[in-house]
Formats: structure tokens, C-alpha cells, sequence
């Protein structure tokens, strides 16, 4: 170790392949989807990292954050190229991320659905803004049963699901869309099954496990108004960005932790832009 002109030790900072490690420590990838992308999208294994940002998507408002922060690496939640791609010309919006991102030294990287899943990953994240007790995974993982996407506990009392979507308005970051809510708004409520992001897919195991509300997002109207006619859960659906980003603070918090434990120091800041593609909302008729 050097030391500088004054009394404090110089360290060697990071690297590209040492906060990838610490991220994949904190969202394995084995607990993944295998339609999933996780990992390193650019950047230099070799290079070093002083600072990151964290974000939900990596859109072109987040690489001018990032820009603008002059920080070493972006990790985001979604991949860039969640189906592939065979150029990265800068004919197009993400083409043309990558080229800033090079341009710029700055590497950046993903863990989508392995964050989803992991202990203290969104589907924690999101459980704790409820305020739910006892959880456990809506859906194990075949790798680890204690881990897994979504999360289902109770409240510490039961309540109205009104007074409850009110809770969860409050708790989540603001976003134009809001809040939406199904079912008897003043029907008691107590066990809470939550997935941060698109939930389609899991109203029946929101079902199955007895939840009286199921908390997520991008539900659509076939799915929602079909699963509703057949009873609880009744849903809560807030924006795909709001339930996701609350894995972002705890995440960045665990990485500056990590390299802490090993004589290293990392900044990681948390994004604020809201990446929703819907920028207003307007009540209809009259």
C-alpha cells in the first residue's frame, strides 16, 4: 500500500471485473431466468471504478446522468439487449448509448432477473416498502427455495385495501401513471403477495398462495379483469419503473459495503431520473 503526501493510505481503486463480482455476489446469476441477460454489456474487465450509477433502464437519459456524474460505470437493471442483436452501429438509440458509454471509459453492466430473486433484491426491496412480515418467496428458485422471484407476507394488521394502496402510493416513487387498484377498496386485507415489474404471469401464484392482495405492475386488462372475476387477490398495480426501483438503494448500499469489507472504497449513487415511458396523466371524461 502507498502513501500520499498526507496521512491517509492510498489504495489501488476497483475494477470493471471486481464491482461485477461484488454485483454478482449480491444477484447471483444462477438465480436468473434462462431467457434472461445478465452481466457485463461494455466496457474493460481491467479498468478501474471509483464510482457508480445505478438505474432501472439503460436509456439515454441515464447515460447522460452519467455523463454528467463523469462516473466509471453504469449498472442497470434491465439489459440493454434483452433479445440480442447482431450490430451496435450507432444507427440507433442503443448503438449510440454504447458508443457514448466507450467514448466516455465508462463500462457498464446488468443483473435483471437474478436481482429480482436474490435476498435483499427487489422482490425484498419492495416487500419492505409494504411493510410485510415474515416473507417468502411467491415462486422458489429450483437453485435456492429461499430465494426466488416475488415475495408473499402479512401485514402487521389487517387493514382496508384502500388504507393499504394508500400506504403503497406513498412508499413508492413517484411516477405520472400512479397508482391503480382492483377490487373492493374496502374489503379487509392482510396477507400481501408482491413482484416488482411485469406480473401477468403470476396471478395465479398470487392465488395459489392465498394472498389477499397481489402488488405489481404492467398488468393488463385481459389478465387483470379475467383473474378478478374469479376472485382474490385483489390487485395493486403500480408502474414497472417504481416497483423495480426501490431494489436500487438497498443494491447500492450492499455495493459500497462489499468493497468496503475489502479495504476499498466505491461510490454508487442512485439514479432519479424516472424512466416510464408515459411522461402525463389526465383524468378522462367529465
Amino acid at each position: 500500500m502507498s502513501q500520499s503526501s498526507g496521512s491517509e493510505p492510498v489504495t489501488e481503486p476497483l475494477t470493471v471485473a471486481d464491482v461485477l463480482a461484488l454485483l454478482q455476489a449480491a444477484a447471483p446469476p444462477e438465480l436468473a431466468e434462462d431467457w434472461d441477460s445478465n452481466g457485463l454489456i461494455c466496457g474493460d474487465p481491467a479498468e478501474p471504478v471509483r464510482t457508480v450509477l445505478l438505474a432501472v433502464d439503460p436509456l439515454t437519459a441515464v447515460v447522460d446522468e452519467a455523463i454528467g456524474r463523469g462516473v466509471d460505470m453504469v449498472i442497470t437493471h434491465h439489459p440493454l439487449y434483452l433479445r440480442g442483436t447482431d450490430h451496435v452501429a450507432a444507427t440507433d438509440p442503443k448503438g449510440r448509448c454504447v458508443h457514448r458509454l466507450i467514448r466516455a471509459g465508462i463500462a457498464l453492466a446488468n443483473a435483471h432477473t437474478s436481482l429480482d430473486a436474490a435476498h435483499g433484491g427487489v422482490a425484498d426491496a419492495l416487500a419492505a416498502r409494504v411493510g410485510l412480515l415474515g416473507t417468502r418467496p411467491l415462486c422458489p428458485s429450483p437453485v435456492d427455495p429461499a430465494q426466488g422471484i416475488g415475495r408473499i407476507g402479512e401485514l402487521e394488521r389487517p387493514t382496508r385495501l384502500r388504507d393499504l394502496a394508500a400506504d403503497v402510493a406513498a412508499a413508492l416513487p413517484d411516477s405520472a401513471p400512479g397508482l391503480l387498484v382492483g377490487g373492493d377498496p374496502d374489503a379487509a386485507v392482510k396477507t400481501v403477495a408482491v413482484s416488482g415489474g411485469a406480473g401477468d404471469s403470476l396471478l395465479a401464484a398470487a392465488r395459489e398462495v392465498g394472498a389477499d392482495v397481489f402488488l405489481t405492475a404492467d398488468l393488463r386488462h385481459h389478465p387483470a379483469t379475467d383473474h378478478l372475476e374469479g376472485g382474490r387477490p385483489h390487485l395493486l398495480c403500480g408502474t414497472h419503473w417504481a416497483t423495480e426501483w426501490v431494489g436500487l438503494p438497498p443494491l447500492a448500499a450492499r455495493l459500497e459495503a462489499a468493497a468496503s469489507e475489502r479495504g476499498r472504497r466505491l461510490e454508487a449513487y442512485v439514479s432519479e431520473v424516472v424512466t416510464d415511458p408515459w411522461a402525463l396523466r389526465l383524468s378522462t371524461g367529465s
